[in-house]
């Protein structure tokens, strides 16, 4: 196991590598002068000779190699640079807004499982009945409402109409409810159908119908074999969600004001701070490598026989 995490951590490296390259190079191709960016956003009049001096000053003028070499040794120190909006290191201005969308992430997966998983396990349990019917129409309007649109209509019905839940910001629980329930819905609609293929898929395999001749329990042998077993494909697809989620949910953190990584990195996009949206993507990159390792260990404990596997490779 050691040796398995040493290796997917040296995977690391050129991931990070590839990500840095190609993000330095997009926004060196992007139009616009930082330079003139800086002074507009310090409410300084972009003269020729100010530009001049402040791209003199940021080494702009190197060449893009030289450029590239030196934000690399920066990022080696965790110094991602300074925000051209707010003057504050990009570092601190993500590590501030990551517990908010952390926040809001950790709750919208505790309602998709809340929903999916005995959505699911029952639409298995009872294939073609009603609640496997009524299981397939919720996915389909799941996957095809927009978040947007369930947003504004959560907000319209249960803030605006009823009082019930704050429109916006983030506070207490009651704050945390509606962008959860929003970011959510689809996931569990979309998690349910999963779970209910590979259990049906699993509860087809020999060793159930072993079980079930032996006489043993239903409730053992769904919980302690099916499901186990069916949770293998919804842990991959739950580890690219949750990454995508921890990257900052843009459109529901914008509707409901929700102060995040989202919300930062839309915002600084419209401002052209591109000291942001480089250490964002960097961000980005690393939250996904870690999150498909937990992933591959999550399997490890799920799945023996890949932990067979990989005690032979080892």
């Amino acid at each position: 196991m050691k040796q398995f995490l040493i290796k997917r951590l040296f995977y690391l490296i050129p991931v990070i590598f590839g990500v840095s390259i190609i993000t330095f190079g997009l926004i060196n191709l992007a139009p616009g002068d930082p330079a003139e960016i800086i002074l507009r956003s310090s409410g300084v009049e972009p003269t020729m000779e100010a530009v001049a001096a402040l791209r003199e000053e940021l080494g702009l003028n190197d060449p893009v190699y030289i450029q590239y070499g030196r934000w690399v040794l920066d990022v080696l120190h965790l110094d991602l640079g300074e925000s051209y909006r707010t003057g504050r290191p990009v570092t601190e201005e993500i590590l501030y807004r990551f517990p908010a969308t952390l926040e809001l992430t950790v709750a919208a997966i505790f309602f998709m499982l809340l929903v999916s998983m005995p959505s699911g396990i029952l639409a298995a349990l009872h294939r073609h009945a009603f609640v496997d019917h009524l299981s397939r129409i919720w996915a389909l309007v799941g996957a095809s409402l927009p978040g947007f649109w369930l947003g504004l209509l959560l907000i319209y019905y249960f803030s605006v109409k009823l009082g019930i839940f704050p429109v916006m910001g983030r506070g207490g629980l009651e704050h945390l409810v509606l962008p959860a329930v929003t970011l959510g819905f689809g996931m569990a609609a979309t998690y349910a159908r999963l779970l209910r293929a590979s259990m049906l898929e699993v509860l087809g395999q020999d060793y159930i119908k072993v079980a079930r001749a032996r006489g043993l329990k239903e409730k053992l042998i769904v919980g302690r074999h099916a499901l186990k077993n069916a949770l293998l494909p919804v842990v991959t697809a739950f580890g690219m969600s949750f990454g995508h989620l921890l990257g900052g949910a843009v459109i529901v953190e914008t509707i409901f004001a929700w102060p995040g990584v989202g919300k930062f990195f839309v915002d600084s996009i419209f401002n052209r701070d591109y000291p942001v949206i480089q250490g964002y993507a960097l961000f980005m990159a690393v939250v996904f490598v870690i999150v498909n390792l937990l992933v591959d260990i999550t399997y490890v404990f799920l799945d023996p026989r890949i932990r067979l596997e990989k005690g032979s490779q080892t």
